[in-house]
């Protein structure tokens, strides 16, 4: 059944608001990087005093107060005063979403996201015409950082609370002192969240980029946990079988971008020991594609467009997946690598959806 389209004028209205809110995700950014909010939590300020607290210039510094304040962002003790005298707040209930990096209502890096993905529109024209990709590492280290940035709350936080407790062969197995293989690990925040939490465990995290693996070295040492957490540039499919027996292989957010998920998972069943788990989590989309979509599709085609489709495309040959990967393509790599089948887990989260991979008949060993 076709789904009537809008009028035009409801389409048009739709596009100014979306543009709208670009040019209000740009000045959240550009709060982010002046360290604006930061600056007014719990201090207002003026225009002058901000620039002052930040080294910024105080008339860019006023537009964009005026503009936050317009926006509903911040608060304005009196509107009617001239424009320098007007000091400006941070409501308090807004803290968790544009100041505190540790909260799960953290957005900001979003923002971030959006504009460093968006930036690269000219180069992307150029792929979508040669049919070509762009890697992470073309992307540049914006679009790294704010990826992790989005993505450590849940790591570091209800991860190792509440999802890995409330599996009880995985919580059992890391409390005892389990190994854990972190495929796809970026900037290690899934990592250390599981060793935090699980002061026994041992984590490998394994990963292609560089740049991330560095980050994620550094991170593990100032979380105090680089004693038992190992970070490695390396494709999961070369790690050695006998490096395995892990008691669980976990890929966050990662299979939607592989070039080769099947290879992939392959080499995830030859290295999770026998009775150990597979958990996958991947974006919550819809089970099956509607038109029009709901919010949750709506923003992973554009993370798709933007990021994840090219980047998997920039490594041929490629299976080219992108964001939109709905639990029936997630089911159907897993079985042409073997396994049994997926069960998504009763876990609760706005954006991810998390799978067990059941175990089907045990790998032939490879030689060494």
């Amino acid at each position: 059944m076709t789904t009537p389209a809008p009028s035009a004028e409801a389409l048009s209205a739709r596009l100014v608001a979306s543009v709208t809110g670009a040019f209000e995700v740009a000045a959240v950014e550009l709060g982010r990087r002046l360290g604006w909010y930061g600056a007014l939590d719990g201090a207002p300020a003026t225009a002058a005093q901000l620039a002052e607290r930040t080294g910024s210039d105080a008339r860019y510094a006023r537009e964009w107060l005026e503009q936050q304040a317009v926006a509903g962002f911040l608060t304005v003790d009196d509107p009617a005063a001239a424009p320098g005298d007007r000091c400006y707040a941070l409501p308090p209930e807004y803290r968790p979403v544009l100041v505190d990096e540790l909260d799960p209502l953290y957005t900001v890096p979003l923002a971030w996201a959006a504009m460093a993905f968006v930036r690269n529109v000219p180069r992307l024209a150029e792929v979508y015409r040669d049919g070509s990709g762009l890697s992470w590492a073309e992307m540049g280290p914006d679009a790294r950082e704010a990826q992790a940035a989005a993505n450590r709350p849940f790591f570091t936080g209800p991860l190792g609370t509440e999802v890995l407790p409330a599996l009880p062969e995985v919580d059992a197995a890391l409390r005892a002192g389990g190994r854990v293989a972190d495929v796809g690990c970026g900037v290690g925040w899934s990592s250390i969240g599981m060793a935090t939490a699980y002061p026994r465990a041992r984590v490998d995290g394994f990963d292609l980029d560089g740049p991330s693996v560095a980050r994620a070295r550094a991170a593990a040492a100032e979380a105090g946990v680089a004693d038992r957490v190992a970070f490695a540039v390396a494709d999961v499919a070369a790690v050695p079988e006998a490096a395995g027996g892990y008691d669980l292989v976990t890929a966050f957010e990662c299979v939607h971008d592989l070039p080769d998920p099947v290879g992939v998972l392959s080499a995830v069943r030859r290295l999770v020991a026998p009775g150990g788990t597979v958990l996958v989590a991947d974006e919550k989309v819809a089970e099956t594609f509607t038109a029009p979509g709901g919010d949750v599709d709506r923003l992973m085609y554009g993370y798709s467009l933007t990021c994840c489709l090219p980047d998997g495309l920039s490594t041929r040959p490629s299976a080219g997946t992108g964001t939109v990967m709905r639990p029936g393509t997630l089911a159907a790599y897993a079985r042409d690598a073997g396994f049994a089948g997926v069960d998504v887990l009763p876990v609760e989260h706005d954006f991810f959806r998390f799978y067990r991979l059941l175990p089907g008949p045990r790998p032939a060993s490879t030689p060494a």
